[in-house]
């Protein structure tokens, strides 16, 4: 262990935001205008590591709800596919504006901003949950989370919950999983309450995102501000593995499972790409050069594609899953700071926030083409679009299966 993971928690706390600080202001925006660029432009870094072709087979996660389909963890996800508890909710955009500390609502059939509800300190996340009869706003420095009736759009009582920068949900709906950031902890919660069930404490620094195996068995969570991923087992709750990536200064963020289950992506905004890694065996991932300042990641409906957001340049870079490759790649007309986001539940556009620019982007997932651009509160974030297809969510902006 390096002497700086030896630090007081206060001093690590410290020490993360100055991290963050530093990282955010390196995050400039380059984008030139236009929309799609020439396929050739990834060069001989194009193609991603070949996906491994052996899995070992595992009982799931006592629980959770078969896998629809053994092929697709996505399989769920499909257009129309929604869930009876969430197929009466209006569609909406929630969008957590973190300077604002607001959460912005939009109508996606007319792009306009409908209501604004004022929740906690620097909400980061819009989070459905297990059930998905409820949408969480993760109000980081506020250490609440504000729940938001989906079917009313109404804000309820707050419940303290200290440091929380992100939340996910076991597979098998028996717990929620608050990232605490700067805690250095993952805290096990139940998942209605939120009273704290187990505190499981970690040697790396920020805690922010992670991805479920295929089987719940485990799951992978990247650590931003030490450069490091863990791969916990969700049944124990402990972490069973850890790893420092390769490059110097790497700033890991948003984690996804390939739709066949082998292969893990992990977005990251200072190596400017996506760090390919098979869970299953916890080796060396290696890296896909996308775009500057790499941070979201999102499925299609088809699971046939994965858009990455770039939010250093504002652009989306297009992964084919089949052909194991970057594809396309498109340009937000006038630059942006691409960031979190979802898919709309009929698969057609890409909501993101533009963290930088107060703003939201509705991107056509077929041409690339920006639909709108809409005004929202400072600093936009982890924005849920709502209702989606599946049986149940994993938490974060909206991960279902």
């Amino acid at each position: 262990m390096t002497p700086t993971l030896s630090l007081t928690r206060r001093t690590a706390a410290l020490l993360a935001g100055t991290v963050l600080a530093l990282a955010l202001a390196g995050c400039g925006m380059s984008a030139e205008k236009g929309t799609t660029e020439a396929l050739d432009i990834y060069g001989t870094h194009s193609a991603a590591p070949a996906p491994r072709t052996k899995k070992t087979a595992h009982a799931g996660l006592p629980g959770m709800p078969p896998v629809l389909d053994p092929k697709d963890v996505y399989a769920a996800d499909r257009p129309g596919m929604l869930s009876p508890v969430v197929k009466d909710f209006p569609s909406r955009v929630y969008v957590p504006n973190t300077n604002s500390n607001t959460v912005s609502v939009i109508d996606p059939t007319t792009y306009q901003v409908i209501d604004t509800i004022p929740v906690g300190i620097q909400p980061q996340h819009v989070v459905p949950s297990w059930d998905m009869k409820t949408l969480w706003v993760n109000n980081n420095r506020g250490h609440t989370l504000t729940p938001i009736d989906p079917a009313t759009g109404r804000a309820g009582k707050p419940v303290e919950v200290h440091d929380p920068y992100n939340l996910y949900f076991t597979p098998n709906g028996k717990y929620a999983v608050v990232m605490a950031s700067l805690d250095r902890e993952l805290v096990f919660r139940d998942p209605h309450t939120m009273d704290r069930v187990k505190s499981v404490p970690v040697s790396c620094y920020g805690v922010n995102h992670a991805d479920f195996s295929m089987d719940g068995r485990y799951f992978i969570v990247s650590c931003e501000f030490s450069g490091e991923l863990l791969k916990v087992d969700t049944e124990k709750m402990e972490v069973v593995a850890q790893q420092k990536l390769t490059l110097q200064g790497a700033m890991p963020q948003d984690v996804k499972i390939s739709p066949d289950g082998k292969t893990f992506y992990i977005a990251d905004m200072m190596a400017h790409g996506v760090w390919v890694l098979d869970g299953e065996e916890f080796t060396t991932p290696e890296l896909l050069p996308t775009g500057k300042g790499a941070h979201g990641l999102y499925v299609s409906r088809d699971s046939k594609e994965m858009y990455i957001t770039n939010r250093g340049e504002g652009s989306i870079s297009v992964f084919d899953f089949v052909e194991n490759r970057l594809t396309k790649k498109w340009t937000l007309p006038d630059g942006g700071s691409p960031d979190m986001g979802g898919v709309s539940a009929d698969g057609k556009v890409l909501w993101l926030s533009g963290r930088y620019d107060s703003e939201v982007y509705a991107i056509d997932t077929v041409t690339g083409e920006q639909l709108a651009r809409i005004p929202v509160g400072g600093g936009p974030h982890g924005l849920a679009v709502y209702p989606q297809p599946g049986r149940y969510s994993l938490g974060h902006t909206g991960v279902f299966r």
